[in-house]
């Protein structure tokens, strides 16, 4: 699957919520893991990154360094904040804008609730690392990039250093 990136004008796009989970979906939802795995580093990725304008998004951060609080992998469809809790400046990476990463205010706590790929309604808390890339990624499905949160581009944008796959 093509990494849509920065300044695509796709990545804007509003996603629409998934209606029913059927073979479609579960196929989507398979390639998309897929294109996730294939990205250096990625520990998250949202539907409309690869033009597909659902709201369907997947994280997984248990093979980072740091995490002390995880859920595993998460597949989630309708995903949406329901609370959240304090703010932390924290650098953030993107499969969509694969040259830079930049720092970015995200709240630390969030409360969350979606649907995953059985169609089982799950809520549950979540902080720190896991709790930034997820905010990461439903900020895609609602036309955000990390771009578009950073304070000053001038002082919190870097040029990415090359990964080694």
């Amino acid at each position: 699957m093509e990494i849509l990136t920065y300044p695509d004008q796709r990545l804007k796009q509003i996603s629409e919520s998934v209606e029913s989970i059927d073979k479609d979906v579960l196929n989507f939802i398979h390639e998309l893991e897929q294109a996730r795995m294939a990205g250096p580093g990625a520990v998250g990725i949202a539907a409309p990154q690869v033009n597909n304008f659902q709201r369907i998004v997947i994280v997984d951060v248990s093979d980072m360094r740091k995490p002390v609080d995880n859920h595993g992998h998460l597949i989630m469809i309708n995903p949406e904040i329901a609370a959240w809790d304090g703010m932390h400046m924290g650098r953030e990476g993107c499969l969509s804008v694969p040259d830079f990463t930049g720092n970015v205010i995200r709240a630390e706590k969030i409360k969350l609730n979606y649907m995953d790929e059985t169609g089982e309604t799950h809520e549950f808390e979540s902080s720190g690392f896991e709790a930034r890339a997820i905010q990461h990624e439903l900020d895609h499905l609602d036309g955000l990039l990390f771009l578009d949160r950073l304070v000053s581009r001038r002082s919190d944008l870097f040029k990415r250093k090359n990964y080694k796959k």
